[in-house]
């Protein structure tokens, strides 16, 4: 991304988006009862509740009646329905990952098998976006907590500090391709999840080679344990890499989360907050999903950038767009093209 003289001026900048995970289907409701919602009710009314409090893209989990994380497509399908009656211009992001929490003591953490992740495309009423992860990579989610990040809950658990210790995230080529392939064909758009550069580099060969068409709206997952941690040298090479036509978000982890997200507010990307990402405020105060969007507001405010609201995230996200090829998603995203037959040295943006 290219930088202007006057790219800080909050004039200048998109409004921004907030995308809230507030279900973390990685904790268990005794983990934090005051704020994981269990029941569909409750599930439902925590959307509404961040919507109202300024978020407008809601990554989504979904919960069985009993608390634990659900990998029925039918519950997806039950909350989505419901949410669509009650934020129906919120940004509905499901996680690709559909859950990994633990079922049962001792049980590692697991993802679906991939034909039952392509069923994602198949979700009814469908939603906006699905996330997907590049390239098979660790995801051991508990190298930067600290004893103090999760004293006192599950992961306190030796069992359940373990899994996630241990959990990888696959996502080898064929897969993707075939997932990309599904979710267009549906019309879903695909949210892309991203560790590092060498990912962002492979988003931009599947770009060039015609298996992913349409608008690049990608996050920056500094969490580290194979991901990218936050260091600020690390995000600023994956924002120099990104081109100018795609919309970025940044996310991290436990009390790295409110840094990373100030200054992505500062440099008109965009923000990610929520219990799944983060429990804490303030070392040893808590602070619900609610909460935190709230702050980011007060932040964007002090900053003197405008937040957007529900079709504002939309029309910022192209929503519901798509390209036709290779030339036409390269072009829209500011990309080099494709170099055409016979042609030396780096292929200049050609003319409409």
């Amino acid at each position: 991304m290219d930088f202007l003289d006057d790219s800080l001026f909050p004039e200048t900048q998109d409004k921004l988006v907030i995308t809230v995970a507030p279900y973390g289907p990685e904790w268990e409701p005794a983990d934090f009862p005051q704020d994981i919602a269990v029941t569909m009710e409750e599930q439902i009314q925590k959307a509404v509740d961040c919507y109202n409090a300024g978020a407008t893209v809601l990554h989504v989990h979904a919960r069985e009646a009993d608390g634990k994380g659900s990998k029925r497509l039918s519950r997806f399908n039950e909350l989505l329905a419901g949410l669509r009656d009650v934020v129906p211009d919120m940004i509905l992001q499901v996680g690709g990952s559909i859950s990994f929490s633990p079922e049962s003591e001792g049980e590692k953490a697991k993802w679906l098998s991939d034909d039952t992740r392509h069923m994602l495309a198949e979700l009814s009423p469908k939603p906006d976006q699905v996330t997907i992860a590049i390239n098979t990579s660790q995801m051991n989610i508990v190298e930067l907590m600290t004893e103090d990040d999760y004293a006192g809950s599950s992961f306190a658990r030796p069992d359940v500090y373990s899994a996630y210790r241990e959990m990888t995230v696959p996502a080898g080529p064929a897969w993707v391709e075939e997932h990309l392939r599904r979710l267009s064909a549906a019309g879903i758009q695909t949210h892309f999840q991203l560790a590092s550069v060498p990912q962002l580099e492979t988003v931009e060969r599947l770009i060039r080679h015609g298996a992913y068409a349409g608008p690049l709206n990608l996050t920056w997952v500094a969490i580290g344990g194979g991901f990218d941690g936050p260091n600020p040298c690390n995000m600023m090479e994956f924002i120099r890499r990104v081109p100018n036509g795609a919309c970025l978000t940044l996310e991290s982890v436990m009390r790295n989360v409110l840094p990373i997200n100030t200054m992505a507010i500062a440099m008109g990307l965009h923000t990610r907050c929520g219990i799944e990402d983060t429990l804490w405020g303030r070392k040893g105060q808590r602070r619900t999903s609610v909460q935190q969007i709230e702050q980011l507001v007060r932040i964007a405010r002090e900053l003197g950038r405008d937040v957007a609201d529900g079709k504002e995230a939309r029309r910022i996200y192209k929503i519901g767009t798509f390209y036709k090829d290779a030339d036409e998603t390269l072009s829209k995203l500011g990309y080099t093209p494709n170099r055409e037959a016979g042609e030396r040295g780096v292929p200049r943006r050609r003319a409409a």
